[in-house]
């Protein structure tokens, strides 16, 4: 089954939000403070790049450029590098994983200059 940019933003909203609420409630008195604003700045890229997947899909619905795709696949790509990482580095402190932030990060710059090189007009 494949799912639609619509469904794909929706999980990822679903699923940022329910990490940040565990975030806030499950883990506020079980990691150091350093770690929970960690893991903070992974809720907020999160859900600003499953927002972005929202444009995805209206982006797709109103063009046929496959920038817009790949586009989606780096803000995916750029959810589970990034903001996975900040939350295992979060709860494990272990700090290895920071390597792979950055890679996450290059996801989302590279999704977001897709967009912006991309053909909205048909």
């Amino acid at each position: 089954m494949v799912l639609s940019w619509i469904q794909l933003a929706s999980l990822m909203m679903f699923l940022g939000v329910t990490l940040g609420a565990f975030g806030a409630h499950a883990l506020k008195d079980k990691i150091p403070a350093h770690s929970l604003e960690t893991f903070k700045t992974g809720i907020f890229y999160h859900i600003i790049h499953a927002l972005g997947l929202f444009i995805i899909a209206w982006l797709t619905s109103q063009s046929s450029d496959p920038k817009f795709h790949y586009a989606g696949l780096c803000f995916l790509t750029g959810i589970f590098l990034f903001s996975g990482s900040l939350y295992l580095l979060a709860i494990t402190e272990l700090k290895s994983i920071g390597i792979i932030t950055p890679l996450g990060g290059l996801c989302f710059l590279a999704g977001w200059f897709l967009i912006m090189h991309s053909q909205i007009l048909p």
